[in-house]
């Protein structure tokens, strides 16, 4: 027989309406009282019906993650954090998949405000960086947090988990000249992505200190797929003067560029170093492995749901106080830095390699 809330309320000897309190994690129970409901739930395993809960009551128990990213891998970690948060606050999480550059999309944003009843969203790049969509999301009754790069946004903004891509950038490029590489191509993924940007000043600013020249025909533009690796790296190894090694946007890229390299006959890392970005599975299901930044994404993504479901916990207490008790908060990581990750795709530059 399935367990009803008047089961529960019975054995802990409360009101139903104290055990909607608890699961609903309202604020005004007892501790003392939350703690003997939240005993007697788990002992019956009992699970409340969700989609009933949105329907009865005032209050959203949903969260909304949208994004237009072709990497699984990447959209996967997203939704596996996400609904970590999700689960350990008893909200559901609803999958929304979009087109980005699609004329309607604010429209789109609308109708699955209003109608499927969101409490909060978490928004990924492009999404997250797209002035226009904040400005629709702002005129809505619903909060938000954006995952973005570090690049470009405001450091003031309480509603945003920052990727410091320039950073990570830095090392990746930094740990490649202390190699020995003088000739480092870097393959950039759409600039669309702020992170595009942010790779390409990290990359940029670790040639300055090394007293080198920023050289333009070292950088290929391109999106941030396997395709778009193997066209870009293929034009920078097909040229008069080639590069030692290959700093890639991300690590579908890289894996691109390792295909390419593998065409042309380049022995990789004894000719050639390829690196990328995330560390995704691509970067370990290469031959040689490969050399990136480690990306937390589940991590990532599960603060930013914390962070969202924080400020709609808040909201009912005035956007004043709600935003002040959110920049208060400490517990919360609101910035990310990738750490560089050295495997078997890097290796000294071809020129230390003879003369040693």
């Amino acid at each position: 027989m399935k367990v009803t809330i008047n089961d529960v309320a019975e054995r802990a000897g409360v009101s139903i309406k104290t055990v909607s309190r608890v699961i609903n994690n309202e604020p005004s129970v007892r501790p003392s009282t939350r703690k003997r409901v939240l005993e007697v739930v788990q002992a019956l395993n009992y699970r409340p019906n969700l989609a009933a809960r949105n329907l009865a009551g005032t209050h959203s128990y949903s969260i909304a993650f949208i994004y237009d990213n072709p990497n699984a891998y990447y959209v996967i970690d997203m939704q596996n954090g996400i609904l970590e948060a999700c689960r350990t606050q008893g909200y559901e999480l609803l999958i929304h998949p979009s087109n980005a550059k699609s004329s309607t999309i604010h429209d789109e944003l609308r109708r699955l405000v209003e109608q499927s009843r969101i409490a909060g969203l978490v928004l990924t790049p492009p999404f997250s960086e797209t002035q226009e969509v904040i400005e629709t999301l702002n005129s809505l009754d619903v909060k938000y947090v954006r995952i973005v790069s570090s690049h470009g946004t405001d450091e003031g903004e309480h509603n945003c988990i920052r990727i410091d891509d320039a950073a990570a950038a830095f090392e990746i490029t930094q740990h490649l000249l202390g190699l020995g590489h003088r000739r480092i191509g870097y393959l950039s993924g759409g600039t669309e992505h702020f992170s595009t940007l942010g790779r390409l000043e990290g990359y940029k600013a670790a040639l300055q200190k090394a007293g080198l020249l920023y050289d333009a025909q070292l950088v290929a533009q391109g999106e941030y797929s396997f395709d778009s690796g193997v066209e870009s790296a293929t034009a920078l190894l097909k040229s008069s003067q080639p590069p030692t090694a290959i700093f890639a946007g991300n690590d579908e890229i890289a894996a691109g560029a390792l295909f390419a390299a593998r065409k042309l006959n380049f022995d990789v890392p004894r000719q050639l170093s390829i690196t990328g970005f995330e560390d995704s599975p691509f970067s370990r299901q290469t031959w040689p492995k490969l050399t990136t930044a480690h990306q937390p994404n589940e991590e990532i993504a599960r603060c930013a749901a914390e962070l969202t479901l924080e400020q709609v916990h808040c909201k009912g207490s005035g956007e004043r106080d709600s935003q002040k008790k959110i920049k208060q908060e400490k517990t919360i990581i609101r910035s990310f830095t990738p750490k560089l990750i050295v495997r078997e795709s890097s290796g000294p530059a071809p020129e230390k390699i003879c003369s040693s």
